[in-house]
C-alpha cells in the first residue's frame, strides 16, 4: 500500500482510486466516498476534485427528492471508463496478489485464536466465490473483526462478503454437508492461516 500510495499521490487518492475502479458501474455521492473509503470529507473532496480533474472519474447532477418533497440537484461521481490506460491502472491498483500479500494474518492477530482463514473471491481474482473471506477459530471477537473488515473494505474499495465461524459450529456444518461452508472450500480459494486441525477434519470427510 506504502508504495502505490507514493506512486499515486497518497493513500486517500489509491482508496478512492480503487473505490471507483471496482464500482466502475456505481454513481457516488461525495458522503457516500467518504463512506466507503474512510478518508475524510476534506480529503476526499480534495481527492475527488484532483481525479475529475485529469479526467479519472465523471460528474454528472442528479435530482434527489427531500424529506419535505422539495428537489434538489446533487453532483454524483463515476469512472470514466475511455480514460487512458484505465486498464493498466486498474490491473497495479487492484492486483489480487497484492492485496493478498499485505498483511492479513497480522490484522487478524487480535481477534481470538484464528486456526482457519481462507480468501477467495477479490483476493484471487475470482468472481464465482461465495465469500472473500472464511475465517473460523475459538472466542472470536466478531465486533473487532467487523472493525477490521471495514478497514479493508476502504482500502480495497469494495465491500467484502465474510463468513465467521467458531471451530464446533465449523465442523457441524461440514458434517452437515453445509452448501456456503462446502461451496466456500470447494471453489478456488487460499489459505492465509491454517493450523492443520480443521483442514484435517475436511479432507476426512
Amino acid at each position: 500500500m506504502e508504495t502505490l500510495a507514493k506512486l499515486f499521490g497518497g493513500q486517500a487518492r489509491v482508496k478512492i482510486m480503487r473505490l471507483f475502479l471496482l464500482n466502475n458501474e456505481s454513481m457516488f455521492e461525495l458522503e457516500e466516498v467518504v463512506s466507503r473509503s474512510r478518508v475524510t470529507k476534506v480529503n476526499s473532496r480534495k481527492e475527488v476534485n484532483a481525479l475529475l480533474a485529469m479526467g479519472f472519474i465523471k460528474q454528472k447532477m442528479v435530482t434527489h427528492e427531500g424529506s419535505r418533497g422539495a428537489k434538489k440537484k446533487v453532483p454524483v461521481y463515476h469512472l470514466n471508463t475511455l480514460f487512458p490506460y484505465i486498464d493498466s491502472i486498474r490491473d497495479l491498483l487492484v492486483d489480487p496478489s497484492l492485496l493478498l500479500r499485505e498483511d492479513l494474518p497480522a490484522r487478524f492477530k487480535q481477534v481470538g485464536k484464528v486456526k482457519l482463514m481462507i480468501v477467495s473471491g477479490i483476493f484471487i481474482g475470482s468472481d464465482k466465490s461465495r465469500a472473500d473471506i472464511l475465517i473460523v477459530g475459538d472466542k472470536l471477537k466478531k465486533n473487532i473483526i467487523q472493525q477490521i473488515i471495514k478497514g479493508l473494505e476502504s482500502e480495497i474499495g469494495k465491500e467484502l462478503n465474510y463468513v465467521v465461524l467458531e471451530s464446533d459450529e465449523f465442523k457441524y456444518r461440514i458434517d452437515m454437508y453445509d452448501k456456503l461452508v462446502c461451496d466456500i472450500i470447494e471453489l478456488p480459494h487460499e489459505k492465509i492461516i491454517d493450523n492443520g486441525q480443521l483442514s484435517t477434519y475436511i479432507s476426512k470427510k
